[in-house]
């Protein structure tokens, strides 16, 4: 299962931290919670060099014992070490050549910005125990304030994973109006029971160790670190999959306990120590974590993502997304059991259903959560992909075989204009960037082709990978359930409907979703495919249907009939009919209503049972066929 990561692009270089004193009421910065704090310092870093209308800026936000220091090498030292080196840098995800990359440590924290081990001016000692409650959305106006102590209003993107994530997410919608892109990796509006879970135990230790001392440790010899290394060790568990955790440490044992002598061994069994490895491991994370981090910051922090609650602090998670007016990137974690893909799939199935322009990318990571920092093999693409769809730098014009560009033409003229369209099995999304350009629609474009999607990615649509066919409460495979009822006004299956295990449900879900549907499918009943079937007695291969039997996506052939007599089933409104040809003899056809015969490929739209009927030309003529005259 271990994956190699191969970064693109070049690390920073130097990056030097940078601590400003933001400037405050005369009452103070009040908090969410009643508290006040009469000075605020913020420790922050920048790489990359910021636009003359300063509108470059991109805002990380770090996880929950991160700092300032994403990437670069520290003031004397003698190589990268940012906590997401190979995200950040030239050409890399986030790129430093064109965006200011700004990321700070967060209020409460212990890396230079204001929290409880920094001196509380009325005392002159630590803050300690009289360090006021803090919430995320307490960090997220202090990020606000760097940056507008740094002259800039509105961030180009706001990023961030874990609790990174949840702060993005306060940001977007406490404070639409200054950002524009918003990117959520690995989070959630709310943590899990389980997760909260873990955190209680966490916060226990540190609390029920006598050196915590209330949180006034400060001036006495040492504080919790027994209590903080154990939060450390449980914390970390979470942080990893199972599958990872076997594949890296599974049931082995440590080679130096093995050979330290049956006195050691002795002495570790007292203590009712092992010999494995996953122990060491632990134990190692928990010495490195106390030589950095403070008690007191971690159970601030980790109480403000607990208490992170967005549908019970606005009455719904609906009525919450409804004030963002940023373009949303939202990442799951195959892996992630922490913050698991259900929860990014409840934020897309709100967004989707307020119309709000979001995309989302159910990555494999079997890794666990950290992947989201350790192994951003194809997260890095992905971000790369979502900033320039949202400053289209290179955008190159698409070239399409007349056929295909004949189709889509044809397909865009079945949709009104400024539509909310949902293009299913979009593949690399020329269709829907044709529609946006033409039709000037919004839209979505789903499928579960990564590349492909990273492409359509690239050619500024808004796209969703996931395997929507199956997952979370779907009664059968063709329940599009992260897509809510009337979310869109025409969905689209551009010759992917006979790839489709189950055709009638997909059609059926398409109806629930938008009051239309647009189907484009290749005829079975074209004359040259009946003559090659019937002279040669095998599959056809021709120009709609170029490949073999035996490697073909196509599960479903038809027929224009074939699909009518569907529609007429199901109560389906079979409003156009549009047959296509490249042939002489198929256009002739077609023209005299043997469409079945003549046509190479079919548009056909179809609505829903209740639709009142529309203005549309009738089915007939050069663009259409006649009931009763398909042959």
């Amino acid at each position: 299962m271990a994956r190699t990561v191969t970064y693109i692009g070049k690390d920073v270089g130097l990056s030097e931290p940078h601590t400003v004193s933001l400037e405050l009421p005369a009452d103070g910065f009040s908090l969410e919670h009643g508290g006040v704090l009469r000075e605020i310092s913020v420790t922050y870093e920048m790489c990359g060099k910021l636009s003359e209308k300063k509108d470059n800026v991109v805002f990380i936000c770090h996880a929950l014992t991160g700092d300032s220091h994403v990437a670069g090498i520290r003031p004397g030292g003698d190589k990268p070490d940012g906590w997401w080196e190979g995200m950040v840098g030239s050409g890399r995800g986030i790129d430093t050549d064109r965006y200011c990359v700004v990321c700070a440590n967060i209020l409460g924290g212990c890396q230079g910005t204001t929290g409880p081990s920094s001196t509380n001016p009325q005392t002159g000692k630590p803050y300690g125990s009289a360090f006021p409650q803090i919430t995320i959305k307490d960090i997220v106006r202090v990020h606000i304030l760097l940056l507008k102590s740094l002259g800039i209003d509105r961030a180009f993107a706001v990023v961030g994973g874990s609790f990174g994530g949840m702060q993005v997410l306060e940001w977007a919608v406490s404070a639409p109006d200054t950002v524009e892109n918003a990117i959520v990796i690995a989070s959630s509006s709310a943590l899990s029971t389980q997760a909260l879970a873990f955190d209680i135990i966490g916060r226990k230790a540190i609390t029920r160790d006598p050196a915590w001392k209330e949180g006034d440790y400060y001036l006495t010899d040492g504080g919790p670190d027994s209590g903080l290394s154990q939060a450390r060790r449980i914390a970390h568990v979470t942080y990893l999959s199972d599958d990872l955790m076997r594949e890296k440490f599974g049931r082995n044992h440590q080679q130096e306990w093995i050979s330290a002598g049956e006195e050691a061994l002795a002495r570790a069994r007292r203590d009712f120590r092992t010999t494995f490895q996953v122990e060491s491991y632990l134990d190692h994370q928990a010495r490195k974590f106390i030589e950095r981090f403070d008690a007191n910051s971690y159970l601030h922090i980790t109480r403000a993502m607990d208490e992170f609650d967005l549908a019970a602090s606005h009455g719904s998670l609906r009525q919450a997304f409804s004030r963002v007016t940023a373009k949303v990137l939202l990442v799951s974690l195959s892996g992630d059991w922490l913050f698991t893909p259900s929860q990014s799939q409840d934020m897309l199935h709100t967004l989707l259903g307020l119309g709000k322009d979001v995309t989302y990318f159910a990555l494999e990571a079997p890794e666990g959560h950290d992947a989201f920092l350790t192994h951003i093999g194809q997260l890095q693409y992905v971000i790369k992909a979502f900033l320039a769809n949202g400053r289209p730098f290179d955008r190159p014009a698409d070239t399409l075989e007349p056929a295909k560009e004949k189709a889509y033409k044809a397909i865009a003229g079945l949709i009104e204009k400024g539509a909310r369209v949902l293009d299913i099995g979009c593949a690399r999304g020329r269709l829907l960037r044709l529609l946006r350009e033409r039709n000037g629609v919004t839209g979505i474009g789903i499928d579960i082709d990564y590349d492909a999607l990273l492409e359509a990615l690239g050619r500024g649509n808004s796209v969703v990978l996931d395997d929507m066919t199956s997952g979370k409460g779907s009664k059968t495979e063709e329940d599009f359930y992260l897509v809510p009822d009337d979310s869109f006004d025409t969905v689209v299956l551009s010759d992917s409907l006979q790839v489709m295990k189950r055709p009638l449900k997909v059609l059926k879900e398409g109806l629930r979703i938008a009051k239309s549907v647009i189907v484009t499918f290749p005829n079975f009943g074209y004359l040259t495919t009946r003559s090659q079937l019937f002279f040669k007695g095998h599959m056809p291969v021709d120009s709609h249907l170029p490949l073999e039997w035996y490697e073909t996506p196509n599960i479903h052939l038809f027929t224009l009939r074939d699909f009518l007599r569907l529609c007429e089933e199901n109560g389906f409104r079979v409003r156009r009919v549009v047959p296509k040809s490249e042939s002489l003899l198929g256009r002739l056809l077609t023209l005299i209503g043997k469409a079945n015969l003549g046509a190479e490929q079919l548009i056909v739209k179809i609505e829903r049972p209740e639709t009142p009927a529309k203005d549309d030309p009738p089915a007939g003529g050069p663009e259409g066929t006649t009931d009763g005259k398909m042959a």
